[in-house]
C-alpha cells in the first residue's frame, strides 16, 4: 500500500475533501476517491472522515493507496488499432460502439479488455482494477485516439499533461446548421444537469470549459468542424456545440433535431493527439484517420 501525503493549500480552504484530494491527485477519478474515503484510507488530522467532510487550509491529509490486487476482467482478443506504442504508452484508435473501461451493463468487450490482452500485466493501476491503463476516456459513440498507460510513471505523467491542459487534443465533427463564423471559442462552465443527472449541461458554478472551434466546410444544413479542446469536460464539445444553436449530429442526448441518417450516436472523431513522452520528454503526436461511416457522410453532403 502506498501513502500520499499533501497539506491543504490556501486555493482548496472549506471545499469537500473528495474534491481536494481529487484536485490533488487529478490522475484519480472522484468515484475511486470517495471509495478510498469510504474505506477509511483517507486520514484528515490523523482521523477518518465521511466524503462530504470540509478541509481547512493547512489541515494534513494522508491517503493510502492500495497495492493493484488480480484484475478480474478477462482480457479479450480484440483487434486494436494501434496508431503507437512503445514501452511507456500505448495510443488506440477506438472504434464507434466500443466502451472504454468496464462498467454497469458493459464488462466485456471493452477496450480495456482488449488492452489487457495486448499488454498483459504491463498495465498502469492507478485507476483501479477496472480501469488499468486508462488516463483519460471518450464516449462510447465517439471515435479516435485514446492513450493508454503501461505503468504508474507514464500515467502520472500523462495526467499533468491533461490536468495542466498541454495535451493537444483535436477533434472532427459535423454539426447541424450551417455555422457562420469562420472561427470562435466557446467558453461556457460545465456541469452536472441538475434535472436530468446522465447529462452534462452549461451551468452558473460549473468547471471552467473552453472549445476552440474552426470551420473546414458548410453543407446545406450542415457544418464540418474541427474543435480543438482547451479542457477536458465531460461531454465538452457535444454540450458547447448544443449550447450554441449547432448540436452533433446523431447526438440523442444532446439534440432535439431528428438525422436525416442512419448513425449510431454522434458524429465525433478524435483526431489528433499529441503529448510530451514521460521518457523521452520527446513530443509524440498521433493522427486518427477518420473512420468509413464519417467519410462517407462528408461524401454524400458534397454530392448534395
Amino acid at each position: 500500500m502506498k501513502e500520499f501525503q499533501f497539506t491543504v493549500p490556501q486555493e482548496l480552504d472549506d471545499v469537500r475533501i473528495d474534491k481536494c484530494v481529487s484536485a490533488l491527485m487529478d490522475s484519480l477519478s472522484r468515484s475511486f476517491i470517495q471509495k478510498l474515503i469510504k474505506d477509511e484510507n483517507v486520514l484528515l488530522n490523523g482521523k477518518t472522515v465521511k466524503a462530504g467532510s470540509k478541509v481547512s487550509v493547512f489541515d494534513e491529509l494522508i491517503l493510502y493507496l492500495p497495492d493493484a490486487v488480480e484484475i478480474d476482467i478477462k482480457p479479450e482478443n480484440i483487434p486494436l488499432d494501434i496508431l503507437y506504442e512503445d514501452d511507456s504508452v500505448l495510443v488506440v484508435n477506438k472504434p464507434k460502439g466500443m466502451v472504454v473501461h468496464p462498467a454497469c451493463g458493459h464488462y466485456s468487450g471493452t477496450l480495456v479488455n482488449g488492452v489487457m490482452y495486448h499488454c498483459g500485466n504491463e498495465l498502469s493501476g492507478i485507476n483501479g482494477v477496472l480501469r488499468p491503463g486508462i488516463v483519460h476516456r471518450i464516449d462510447m459513440d465517439t471515435t479516435g485516439s485514446v492513450i493508454i498507460c503501461k505503468n504508474d510513471a507514464a500515467h502520472n505523467s500523462i495526467a499533468a499533461q491533461l490536468k495542466d491542459h498541454s495535451v493537444n487534443r483535436e477533434y472532427r465533427a459535423i454539426c447541424h446548421g450551417v455555422i457562420k463564423e469562420d472561427e470562435l471559442v466557446i467558453d461556457k462552465p460545465i456541469g452536472r444537469n441538475s434535472k436530468d443527472r446522465k447529462k452534462m449541461a452549461v451551468v452558473p458554478g460549473g468547471k471552467q470549459a473552453v472549445t476552440h472551434v474552426t470551420v473546414l466546410e458548410r453543407f446545406e444544413g450542415f457544418t464540418y468542424v474541427k474543435c480543438v479542446l482547451e479542457t477536458g469536460r465531460t461531454h465538452q464539445i457535444r454540450v458547447h456545440l448544443s449550447s450554441i444553436g449547432h448540436p452533433l449530429l446523431g447526438d440523442e442526448l444532446y439534440s432535439g433535431y431528428k438525422s436525416p441518417y442512419k448513425l449510431q450516436g454522434q458524429c465525433l472523431h478524435a483526431y489528433k493527439l499529441g503529448f510530451i513522452h514521460p521518457v523521452s520528454g520527446e513530443y509524440v503526436e498521433t493522427l486518427a484517420p477518420l473512420p468509413e461511416y464519417f467519410q462517407h457522410l462528408l461524401n454524400t453532403m458534397k454530392r448534395l
